[in-house]
């Protein structure tokens, strides 16, 4: 997929210091916060990405987590007594052992953030279940919620709360509303505009999985979009979104310019009739605007849709291979790929082995310095935007890649990472390779890596190599095609007319 260019999502927190209301020697003797009555409380304090890797580097588990990207924190058995506790918190001392780190959740308390009892409206609220606050003065209290307030108007606040939904709990009638958060429910309405909508999560790998089953659209020419691991490594660069409805998965991102389909609706079923349900959908969120759209469409799957009520764009079809002819680079028509990946192996002490976590920053210093050798090179302005934006998504793949079906390779060259690819199958028989990056001042190495993964590929079943679109890039066409595939796979973008 080439998704809009936008600015990536890097840090979603905030850094301005809340007011503190309750003083620490009353927290001390406190006996309710950071206990729970029930291991799955909804109460459990919730982190962000960037909370999560605070917190880890401050000796919180990262199996504490259900996801990475941003979850709530999993409790521990209260060994002292009954009930559970936040794994941070030290029941012995009643400390906190990330308190300079904690997450917003746990800064804002004694206040909440709640939807209103209509479910329309974001609220600050006070909790009469904070001991302190039922002796405290409600003049004071109002104003506490006022600063507050005035810091969860700043821009740091107002997309983590819209990238973080699950920041903004559900109504409680225990919980006094202070103040509405019209701003925030702005924000956090125009990334959640259908309350049922959830953010895309490694945890959801499997719903997506079993929905493709259910769709009946894999096979060896599949193109490459239909898979979990195509769309989350975007994450950190759009706000992606998915709903259940009728037992059909609709996925959905969010552009500057308002909500699109990445995919086609999956499941069984009428597909005509998911389709019109999803472009209701983009419409009643989107208004009027041309974003609404459908993309990554199957030849079959357009042929399914009535034409006199949609406009098609074809778009780069994915470029696939036989396994077995990139792993062997036999005969004339392989004679240059072959030539070069001589050519790597031998000027070049050349190491291919699987990726693990500790090639980490080896791989964001390759990928700095491949960066700087393209920007040299000829790069149009979509060129540029796509590179910047691409950071974002192999972060995820080297921080996560393993934890939804991501397969690494690295190639070492004296000692130093120069080279690495992730890719994921897609079916049984078929490979698809997601990123490659490898040193451009190192002749051949990127056909060594290629035909590197072609035979790893090979080794483990796989009949077909699937290496998605050109993007439209004239460089990438013209190198795709030169490695003679024996599919194009045609994809397809439907607007309603």
């Amino acid at each position: 997929m080439t998704p809009a260019p936008v600015e990536p999502n890097s840090q979603l927190t905030i850094r301005q210091p809340l007011p503190q209301m309750v003083p620490g020697a009353v927290c001390a003797q406190c006996d309710v916060c950071c206990r729970f009555p029930e291991s799955d409380s909804f109460l459990r304090p919730y982190f962000t990405r960037d909370e999560i890797s605070a917190a880890v580097s401050l000796g919180v588990s990262t199996d504490l987590f259900d996801d990475p990207a941003g979850s709530q924190i999993a409790l521990v058995k209260d060994p002292a007594g009954e009930g559970f506790h936040c794994p941070a918190f030290n029941p012995v001392t009643a400390q906190c052992g990330i308190y300079q780190s904690r997450p917003l959740d746990c800064r804002l308390y004694p206040l909440a953030l709640m939807w209103n009892a209509g479910g329309d409206q974001v609220v600050l609220g006070w909790d009469t279940k904070c001991p302190f606050m039922r002796e405290a003065i409600p003049d004071e209290i109002r104003l506490h919620g006022e600063r507050v307030r005035d810091v969860l108007a700043q821009e740091d606040a107002l997309r983590a709360l819209s990238e973080h939904p699950r920041l903004i709990g559900r109504y409680q009638e225990d919980v006094v509303v202070l103040a509405p958060l019209p701003e925030v429910t702005r924000r956090v309405t125009a990334l959640q505009p259908d309350r049922r909508l959830q953010p895309l999560r490694l945890t959801d790998a499997s719903r997506m999985a079993q929905a493709l089953h259910e769709a009946k659209i894999l096979s060896q020419t599949a193109l490459a979009a239909f898979a979990f691991p195509y769309h989350y490594v975007w994450t950190a660069t759009l706000p992606y979104r998915w709903i259940e409805r009728g037992g059909v998965f609709f996925l959905f991102a969010h552009s500057p310019d308002g909500w699109f389909m990445p995919l086609p609706p999956l499941g069984a079923g009428s597909f005509e009739d998911a389709v019109h349900e999803g472009v209701a959908l983009m419409r009643q969120w989107n208004g009027v605007s041309p974003v609404s759209r459908i993309e990554n469409l199957t030849d079959d799957q357009k042929n399914m849709l009535d034409p006199r009520l949609y406009h098609y764009a074809s778009k780069s079809p994915d470029y696939v291979y036989r396994a077995k002819d990139l792993a062997n680079l036999a005969g004339d028509p392989y004679k240059s790929q072959r030539a070069l990946c001589n050519r790597a192996e031998r000027e070049q002490p050349v190491r291919f082995r699987p990726y693990h976590s500790g090639d980490h920053d080896g791989c964001r210093a390759l990928y700095r310095r491949w960066a700087a050798q393209k920007q040299q090179g000829q790069l149009d302005r979509m060129g540029q935007l796509l590179l910047e934006d691409a950071e974002a998504a192999h972060e995820i793949a080297w921080a996560l890649g393993e934890r939804f079906g991501l397969v690494g390779t690295v190639a070492v060259v004296r000692e130093q990472i120069a080279a690495y690819t992730f890719g994921y199958w897609l079916e049984p028989a078929t490979f698809a390779v997601l990123f490659e990056v490898a040193d451009r001042a190192v002749p051949g190495l990127a056909q060594a890596l290629f035909r590197n993964t072609c035979r790893t590929a090979l080794r483990n079943g796989a009949d077909r190599i699937n290496a998605m679109d050109d993007a439209g890039l004239p460089g990438l066409q013209e190198a795709k095609a030169a490695y003679h595939p024996i599919a194009m796979t045609p994809s397809w973008i439907a607007t309603a007319r």
